[in-house]
């Protein structure tokens, strides 16, 4: 009789990515106002292709959006409804000229989950081992990497951020917007 055991499946939401994001670490960034916006490829979680950011350099705005999402079902309820408001606005950072990029750190499996459920409209990057979000230095606590949104001009400058607090969690669209139609230069 030979003995042996089952490995217990690993939960989606008790991964690696969880436990390097466990402590709370408030958003530490070095980035100014005007600085160029740290340049990044991620995997494109539609096409599956890499995704540069400075393919928009030169060409038009970017608002970046790094969303709060655990697993592909389970989601910050502060950042479910702004990832929510941001994909209905798309058209809206459409019509002013600008590239809306959505950035999750959930694997390429669990983002095109989260992408096909919502009809995300943006691109949606993927960043499991949240390089970029460590770039821009959003932060983390309980698992996951926190949100943060920049508008970028199209040069590629910083001309607006808002990181996560518990007094304002996102830059709603319409704040978002209001950056662009400000931004010197567009």
């Amino acid at each position: 009789m030979s003995s042996f055991s089952t490995p217990a499946p690993q939960s989606k939401l008790l991964n690696g990515r969880f436990w390097r994001n466990f402590l709370p670490l408030p958003a530490t960034s070095q980035l100014a106002l005007g600085d160029r916006a740290p340049d990044f490829t991620l995997t494109e979680v539609a096409t599956r292709q890499p995704y540069q950011l400075s393919q928009h350099w030169g060409e038009r705005p970017v608002v970046l959006a790094f969303t709060r999402i655990f697993t592909e079902r389970h989601y910050c309820p502060l950042c479910f409804p702004h990832l929510v408001a941001l994909n209905d606005a798309t058209e809206k950072f459409t019509a002013a000229g600008a590239q809306l990029v959505l950035i999750t750190s959930t694997d390429l499996a669990q983002s095109q989950i989260v992408r096909t459920e919502l009809n995300l409209q943006a691109p949606l990057l993927s960043d499991p081992f949240c390089q970029a979000f460590n770039q821009y230095g959003t932060g983390q606590a309980l698992g996951a990497p926190l949100s943060a949104q920049f508008v970028l001009d199209k040069y590629g400058r910083i001309r607006f951020w808002h990181y996560f607090s518990f007094l304002a969690y996102n830059a709603e669209p319409a704040k978002l917007l209001y950056a662009l139609a400000t931004l010197p230069n567009r």
